[in-house]
């Protein structure tokens, strides 16, 4: 479907197939609506509105990339969800993360978690960040819990940074440094042996 073949990151129960800003050009120059949906995985026209939207005010300025990533069922290649550094800015070595597990019969399965995983490897290792950004709603409980999993750290309050339903709402800001993912890894490897 593709002039470059995006990339395919595979964890034990997910595949996670690569969205970057150059797909995104073949998709909405070259593919009719129908084709982006299905590849998109957007279930209305909103949803497809929306992403179109996203895409002609630019997902990509000079200072901020993109890289996503769709989470699929490995067995089934359905798209149940989303992981992406949304705000990265490569000249400063960080990225903000964000993801979304749109398919609820795949919530509380841990594959949000197998899924960070793999991305923060990845964001760590093949995109050289050194800093990992996450900003997140107090009352998200899931969220909160995953970072801390990860070892981020919480370093402050956003008064009304984020727009959810007409509403101003706060968010929580935490990051994760190389080093402490790095050390995180190691922990895991040890236990894991240990077992």
């Amino acid at each position: 479907m593709f002039s470059a073949s995006p990339i395919i990151l595979t964890t034990k129960r997910l595949l996670l197939r690569e969205l970057t800003p150059a797909i995104f050009n073949q998709l909405f120059l070259k593919k009719t609506k129908e084709e982006i949906m299905e590849y998109l995985h957007l279930q209305t026209d909103k949803q497809f509105e929306e992403m179109e939207e996203r895409y002609t005010k630019g997902i990509t300025t000079y200072f901020h990339d993109f890289k996503g990533f769709h989470l699929l069922d490995r067995d089934t290649k359905q798209v149940i969800g989303h992981c992406d550094y949304h705000t990265w800015v490569p000249g400063h070595r960080r990225a903000e993360v964000g993801y979304a597990m749109t398919n609820p019969k795949y919530k509380n399965k841990g594959l949000m978690t197998e899924a960070l995983e793999s991305i923060l490897t990845f964001g760590f290792r093949q995109m050289d960040l050194y800093r990992v950004e996450a900003l997140i709603a107090d009352y998200n409980t899931p969220s909160l819990q995953l970072v801390q999993h990860f070892g981020f750290k919480r370093e402050g309050l956003l008064r009304n940074h984020y727009l959810v339903g007409g509403r101003l709402e706060d968010s929580l800001m935490f990051s994760l440094l190389k080093p402490e993912f790095e050390e995180w890894q190691a922990k895991q490897q040890k236990q894991a042996g240990t077992a």
